[in-house]
């Protein structure tokens, strides 16, 4: 799937794409638990376009600027009027 044609509430997305900016980790704590989580926010892009991804955790370390990526089963969400990427828990990247 090109990232021209992702919208908003899609689910079950396949897009391959390479890493073009990672930005820094930061932490965020969960609504649910004690427990707190590292996130990054980078960008990645298509030769139709770029969309915003967000890395949680162990995916943080395996994903790096100029690494072409696979991701099956994700999903796109808004924030603040921006469409982004998500992995998720059913979700699976592959690197390289």
């Amino acid at each position: 799937m090109d990232i021209k044609d992702l919208r908003d509430g899609m689910k079950r997305v396949s897009v391959e794409a390479k890493v073009v900016e990672k930005g820094d980790p930061r932490e965020v704590k969960s609504r649910y638990s004690d427990d707190t989580y590292r996130i990054v926010d980078a960008v990645v892009a298509d030769e139709t376009g770029s969309i915003k991804l967000t890395l949680w955790n162990e995916q943080i370390e395996q994903v790096n600027v100029g690494d072409n990526i696979k991701i099956d089963n994700g999903y796109i969400t808004s924030f603040k009027g921006e469409i982004q990427l998500n992995i998720g828990k059913f979700g699976k990247l592959t690197v390289g």
